[in-house]
């Protein structure tokens, strides 16, 4: 029979670290910061916070792939990191499912309530509070305005982001973002088989061009932006419509962001010091999985906040 030690793989256990809890206390400052940012109050905490949490992680992620280069990674530690990547993604589909959710209430729910339909004692308020309430999505004016008219606190934007008609469809911004993000997916994809067949030259061009398409798609998102505050009145104060649209537009964004660092730093690993083998490329792959994640969040977003 065979030993223990046979049968059980050594788990390499890496040296008692601070790490961590720094990165928690400057992801603490990024959440306060852009509370203050949004607020009004300053955006100095949020500047510091990033800061410190793109520090911290490159200098935690230059350890880990010293550690790998280092032959420290038993396939009993890989499996870890599977895992943890997948938990990891797992959180991601949980955090854009509240916001979804919160969209379906609102536009199913909410909206008809306010606006007196339904046989509810929360219908018959909206029409006793807000007679003049049109319950359609998305909603130009709010319940408030309705009332107040000009005076309202709270007023809806000028214009919406649909497609209004077929002849703008090339000027429309969300479908050249779907297309540059449905392109990068392909792209990822192609590095990936590259890399397998250990074709270097070939993963560094596909894994480029991602890299490109990625940030593309944030300045499009900019321009997005621009055009929705400066032309069509929708901003984060515009009502329930501007605060689900930046809400869920802007996370994703966030996301894009952060994807297109990642594959940017496994670009770098690659062509710089020539990491990643056809059969040792977990960084990568991890990489590929959490972008090919953000790319079907976005295409949930493009039906369900630009068409439906």
């Amino acid at each position: 029979m065979e030993s223990k030690s046979n049968i059980h793989q050594k788990y390499y256990v890496p040296e008692q670290s601070s790490i961590p809890i720094i990165f928690a206390f400057a992801a603490l400052l990024v959440g306060f910061g852009a509370a203050n940012a949004i607020t009004g109050n300053g955006t100095i905490m949020l500047w510091v916070g990033m800061i410190a949490v793109v520090g911290t992680l490159a200098f935690w992620w230059s350890i880990i792939t010293k550690e790998s280069q280092a032959g420290l990674d038993t396939p009993q530690l890989n499996n870890s990191y599977v895992y943890g990547m997948a938990w990891f993604i797992f959180s991601e589909v949980m955090f854009f499912f509240a916001f979804f959710g919160a969209l379906f209430y609102i536009r199913n729910i909410a909206i008809p309530w306010l606006g007196g339909e339904g046989p509810t004692a929360k219908g018959l308020a909206g029409e006793l509070l807000w007679p003049d309430f049109e319950p359609t999505w998305p909603p130009m004016i709010t319940p408030e305005q309705s009332l107040l008219g000009e005076n309202a606190v709270t007023k809806g934007p000028a214009e919406n982001m649909y497609l209004h008609s077929i002849r703008d469809l090339g000027t429309w911004l969300p479908l050249w973002n779907t297309i540059v993000l449905l392109s990068s997916s392909a792209t990822v994809h192609v590095a990936h088989l590259a890399l397998k067949e250990n074709n270097r030259k070939r993963f560094n061009f596909w894994l480029g061009i991602t890299v490109a398409l990625a940030f593309i798609f944030v300045i499009l998102q900019a321009v997005e932006y621009y055009e929705a505050y400066a032309h069509l009145g929708l901003t984060l104060n515009s009502g329930v419509y501007g605060t689900t649209f930046f809400m869920l537009t802007g996370f994703h964004g966030m996301h894009v962001l952060i994807g297109g660092i990642f594959l940017l730093t496994q670009l770098m690993r690659s062509a710089n010091y020539n990491h990643f083998t056809d059969k040792e490329h977990f960084g990568f792959e991890a990489a590929s999985w959490y972008w090919h994640f953000v790319d079907v969040v976005w295409v949930c977003l493009f039906f369900f906040v630009y068409i439906l």
